[in-house]
């Protein structure tokens, strides 16, 4: 159960009240930001500490552990040697991100969105103000870069990683998903599912923590799932390319090379398509993108699960 945002002092006594109820139903963590909530008499739901708490040093982690936190999910940030410190100098359980979008300011405390349309990204109602184009201008009025997305970044993506972070002493993945829809939901677990499963398989001495079989009768394919392209992001080091400059949308996958266009019609080298290639995730979402600077025609069509 989420609560993890920023409370007022006349919303203590409902959010206690609704941490009562979702105990009392059976929910077995409770995500939080405000530690004003520690101050309460709060049934015995293992609590875990919101990225949003600047989870980035060890003795912050120690902090929380010893205040009472079971489980502490790590700033996104973090590289592999910095998540393994943490895990040396600590014992509490530790999560971090391995897929989805990802916010332009350090660990999610960006108060942009409420400098600029009174919708604070702490009370779960970010506005999104890093993915509209600016205009970046220098000391003299002069632009240097004229209506492009210079604060939208790509989405996180490391499927690759399973096994470095489990060696580095993650105990859960976490994939974010806001206002994502089922599609993404279905294809980014059921690939996620495929590589923990290959990694536990190869790996006899560790096992799911819960009972149960996830099935699917399609091939999850994170290249066919709404993404901004994507980056590793800083896991290995600060020095891959993170910005997506010039979309704040969906790049879809290559499907050729558009060598003429005319006023209705395109010529195109590369894959064939087929009638109703396009999107299939959304139908308010045009199904074609943009050119790009390549010249390359792609197609942003998603698996149905």
């Amino acid at each position: 159960m989420a609560l993890n945002t920023i409370l007022t002092d006349a919303e203590i006594p409902l959010a206690r009240d609704i941490i009562q109820a979702v105990f009392d139903m059976g929910a077995d963590g409770l995500i939080i930001q405000d530690v004003g909530l520690l101050e309460l008499d709060l049934p015995p739901i293992p609590l875990i500490a919101s990225t949003q708490m600047h989870n980035a040093t060890a003795e912050k982690v120690r902090f929380l552990e010893a205040v009472g936190f079971s489980r502490v999910i790590l700033a996104r940030e973090l590289a592999l040697t910095e998540i393994g410190e943490i895990r040396r100098q600590t014992k509490v359980e530790l999560e971090t991100f391995v897929h989805g979008a990802l916010c332009v300011a350090y660990s999610g405390q960006c108060y942009m969105s409420q400098a600029v349309t009174q919708r604070s990204g702490n009370r779960g109602v970010c506005a999104q103000p890093c993915r509209s184009r600016y205009t970046l201008t220098d000391g003299s009025g002069r632009t240097v870069v004229d209506r492009r997305f210079l604060l939208s970044l790509k989405d996180l993506n490391l499927s690759g990683c399973i096994a470095d972070l489990v060696a580095a002493g993650i105990t859960s993945f976490k994939i974010e998903g806001r206002l994502k829809e089922i599609d993404y939901v279905k294809n980014v677990v059921a690939a996620y599912r495929t590589a923990i499963d290959r990694f536990i398989a190869a790996n006899p001495s560790f096992g799911r923590p819960s009972s149960g079989d996830v099935t699917y009768n399609f091939t999850p394919d994170l290249d066919r799932t709404f993404n901004r392209g994507y980056t590793s992001y800083f896991i290995n080091g600060r020095d891959e390319k993170i910005a997506s400059l010039d979309t704040q949308k969906a790049t879809g996958q290559p499907v050729g090379t558009v060598t003429a266009v005319g006023q209705d019609f395109f010529r195109m080298r590369g894959a064939s398509l087929k009638t109703g290639t396009g999107c299939a995730s959304s139908p308010r979402r045009k199904p074609w993108s943009a050119f790009g600077s390549s010249g390359s025609w792609s197609s942003a069509s998603t698996p149905t699960p």
